[in-house]
């Protein structure tokens, strides 16, 4: 029979899980994909982890390391994954931007064509403006981040507000230019993998004194 203190203990894990945040079960599941898969693929997972949002290249790296893996070799890896899907966001984010531009001016030429034409004294009704959904306390640190430090200061600590991918996208739509945009989020990413690398490194050192 089961005691009164298993029951406790059985509560709160419980608890915990329900309370879990819902990025421990997915970074739980890349770490034993690790250990499972062949040395060689696995710094093929770690870079598919950094590509993830929200595990991006810290907490890949740390699983790499954690893992096993060589810590260059998991920085590398965790680092290279963010970095191309921030790429493909960018780019693809560039192309939106420009078509949304380039169909916003052809309507705007239009209105102004029949507006030209209509008789004097119509009446022009225009649209109600549409009710903006309230920025996530993320996105808002990030815009006071970008407002007070510009693109090189927000890309830095934009990992404390939100992904890397989320920035890199928001950037781009504010008309921040392609290359600059790659150029700082790159450099951030680049920091932020080696600090979670030499941590995760430093940890297993300290802790399990393996060097």
């Amino acid at each position: 029979m089961p005691s009164r203190a298993d029951d406790e203990c059985a509560q709160i894990i419980a608890e915990r899980e329900s309370t879990m945040n819902p990025v421990e079960p997915l970074v739980q599941g890349f770490r034993d994909l690790v250990a499972a898969v062949p040395d060689v693929i696995q710094p093929l997972i770690i870079a598919l982890a950094g590509a993830v949002p929200f595990v991006e290249g810290e907490l890949a790296t740390t699983v790499g390391v954690l893992g096993g893996l060589n810590p260059i070799v998991a920085g590398i890896a965790a680092a290279g994954g963010n970095f191309l899907c921030v790429f493909l966001i960018v780019t693809l984010s560039s192309r939106v931007r420009t078509a949304t531009l380039a169909r916003r001016a052809r309507r705007e030429a239009v209105r102004v064509s029949a507006s030209s034409t209509e008789p004097d004294g119509d009446v022009v009704v225009e649209e109600a403006p549409t009710k903006e959904k309230p920025e996530s306390k993320g996105k808002e640190r990030f815009r006071r981040y970008l407002t007070r430090f510009g693109v090189p200061g927000a890309s830095l600590l934009g990992p404390l507000a939100m992904p890397t991918q989320f920035t890199a996208a928001l950037l781009v739509a504010g008309g921040v230019p392609k290359p600059w945009v790659l150029l700082w989020q790159g450099i951030a990413i680049i920091l932020w993998t080696a600090a979670s690398t030499v941590s995760a490194w430093l940890a297993l050192l300290v802790i399990y004194n393996v060097g």
